[in-house]
């Protein structure tokens, strides 16, 4: 079985890639997805965001009241809290990615995707076959980041800016994927890859 690494900044077009996996019968693991139920107790991980955070993060059912953690996290002032909430995480949602890899395995997948923000600072790409990352226009993410967390443009650029270039992608990725015009140019942007590895004909 395959196993692809999907990344790229925050709204560059992650989700419909892994659409499109999904016509060919691809499963996609979401890590973003895996770290949310992390964060409902009873869970580890939920005791050392605290143990590092304070308990202010915490919401009426203890657990992480992710909104709480981001504004500190992203604060004008970080002062390595980001580099800190991605080293307690990581190891977490690794264990949690690679229970679902088997499950995948013993399934016969022919392939699996693994869609991973942070998927070399996790080093979880040494784990993966090839590596595909997806761009986009720096304004276009912000618009999106925008509309769907009902932000103002300001609080949207600053998690933009606090994310790595599209140079750190693409000089790391096997392949890149560029999300600025329409869906039919990214999806043949992905069936040519597909093509390629063999796993479409």
């Amino acid at each position: 079985m395959k196993i692809i690494g999907l990344t790229g900044p925050s709204d560059a077009g992650k989700g419909f890639c892994c659409g499109f996996f999904a016509k060919y019968e691809i499963p996609c693991i979401d890590t973003d997805d895996l770290y949310h139920k992390l964060l409902i107790p009873p869970s580890e991980c939920v005791n050392e965001l605290v143990e590092n955070f304070g308990e202010s993060i915490l919401n009426e059912s203890n657990g992480i009241n992710r909104k709480k953690l981001a504004d500190i996290v992203f604060s004008d002032e970080n002062n390595g809290k980001l580099e800190l909430l991605n080293k307690i995480t990581h190891k977490y949602v690794l264990a949690k990615t690679m229970e679902v890899i088997e499950k995948c395995k013993a399934e016969n997948a022919t392939a699996a995707v693994v869609d991973a923000p942070l998927l070399f600072e996790a080093g979880f790409d040494r784990f993966c076959d090839f590596c595909i990352a997806v761009i986009s226009k720096e304004e276009l993410r912000v618009k999106r980041i925008m509309e769907r967390d009902s932000i103002n443009q300001e609080a949207a650029l600053m998690r933009v800016h606090s994310q790595k270039s599209d140079d750190f992608y693409i000089s790391r990725a096997d392949y890149t994927v560029t999300n600025d015009t329409d869906t039919a140019s990214l999806e043949k942007q992905l069936k040519n890859i597909f093509i390629k590895e063999n796993l479409i004909v």
